[in-house]
């Protein structure tokens, strides 16, 4: 699957994109439709530790996922982003699935 990674106000390194790629291809192995997945990286400028926020959108046919997480670190905000995703993704296969 491909993913859009964008960074706003700082620039992410080669690591954090494939760290999150990797996590991000793990959606399939849950819903195999997944057209697109957006993930955006923003930095709070405050004093608070947990001031990163990990965005992902997850297009599916007919409909699409959102979750926003914010963490201590882009990583921990990944992990917790495509559990949540991950939940959504197999509660709406099963949905597809009771219907028909």
């Amino acid at each position: 699957m491909k993913v859009n990674t964008q960074s706003v106000n700082f620039n992410a390194d080669q690591k954090l994109l494939d760290f999150i790629q990797k996590r991000m291809d793990k959606l399939d192995m849950f819903y195999d439709k997944v057209i697109k997945s957006d993930v955006y990286l923003k930095l709070e400028n405050t004093s608070d530790k947990e001031n990163k926020i990990f965005e992902a959108r997850v297009s599916v046919p007919g409909d699409s996922f959102v979750v926003k997480k914010q963490c201590k670190s882009f990583e921990e905000g990944a992990d917790m982003a495509v559990s949540s995703l991950e939940r959504q993704l197999k509660k709406r296969k099963q949905k597809l699935r009771t219907h028909l």
